[in-house]
Parts: C-alpha cells; sequence; structure tokens
C-alpha cells in the first residue's frame, strides 16, 4: 500500500492499495502508524477475494455470511476509524459485485485488492471515542 497526505486541513490521505495487499490489516497498521483517532474513508476498486459479515444480534457476534474467492467489483467501501482501549480500530462496512452483477454487502471481515484499491481517508476534527454499548456488545461512537 502506498499513501500521501493530499490536505492539511482537514487531514487528508489518499491509501493505494495493490493487487495481494488486504485493505483491513494495512488500513489498521496505517491508523495505527499515524495516530488516527477519528477519520472516515471511503473507497473503490476490485478484489480477488471478499469476506462479508453480519452482525448477530443474538449471539453479539459477527458471522460469515458470503466469502467469495473470485474476482469482485468493490462497488462501495465506507467505514471509520475510531479509538477502543487506546488504540485506533476500523468499522467498514462494503458492497461487492460479482460477474453477474449481483451484488453482497455487510460487514469488512477480509477484502484482498486485485488489481487496486482507491481509498481517500479524512481526520474529523473532533475525535470520535467508541465506548461498550452494553446491549449489542459493541464498541460505539458516542458524541
Amino acid at each position: 500500500m502506498r499513501h500521501k497526505q493530499i490536505s492539511d486541513r482537514p487531514m487528508t490521505f489518499a491509501l493505494i492499495f495493490d493487487a495481494g495487499d488486504e485493505i483491513l490489516t494495512e488500513l489498521k497498521r496505517f491508523a495505527s502508524a499515524q495516530k488516527l483517532a477519528g477519520s472516515s474513508f471511503k473507497a473503490i476498486g476490485a478484489l480477488s477475494r471478499a469476506k462479508i459479515g453480519w452482525f448477530h444480534w443474538e449471539t453479539k457476534k459477527y458471522e460469515l455470511c458470503a466469502d467469495l474467492n473470485e474476482q469482485v467489483e468493490l462497488l462501495s467501501l465506507i467505514g471509520d476509524v475510531a479509538i477502543i482501549d487506546e488504540t485506533p480500530e476500523v468499522h467498514a462496512h462494503m458492497i461487492v459485485g460479482r460477474r453477474d452483477g449481483t451484488a453482497h454487502g455487510g460487514h469488512l471481515m477480509e477484502a484482498w485488492v486485485r488489481p487496486t484499491c482507491e481509498l481517500v481517508l479524512t481526520e474529523n476534527p473532533t475525535h470520535l471515542q467508541k465506548q461498550l454499548d452494553p446491549a449489542s456488545g459493541l464498541a460505539v461512537i458516542r458524541v
């Protein structure tokens, strides 16, 4: 993954993922290195594999709902980076399109780039802090 800061106010980065990069892993590494505390991002591209999840309310866990081991278009990837337990955490949802025109979407679990993914990340002026929500068991943003 390559990156370039493209604006100071607000601090904005372009992140370009290359074939073979796993988006979530690289994005977490970048957020930690840059000490990001409250950011949002969006991206498009294409993937060789995608694992998509959905939140199961009864078990309070994300479960795999689609494991697509094929070339797909990354139609939309949106999410945020916030601090939980003093560590930047990434939360993202994506929609991918298959060759037959069908789409699958949900919580980003894994996404392997091929040939590229273009992501724009903007640091928010007010840091977003996630706190544990007792009802869901999830870390959610409180403002």
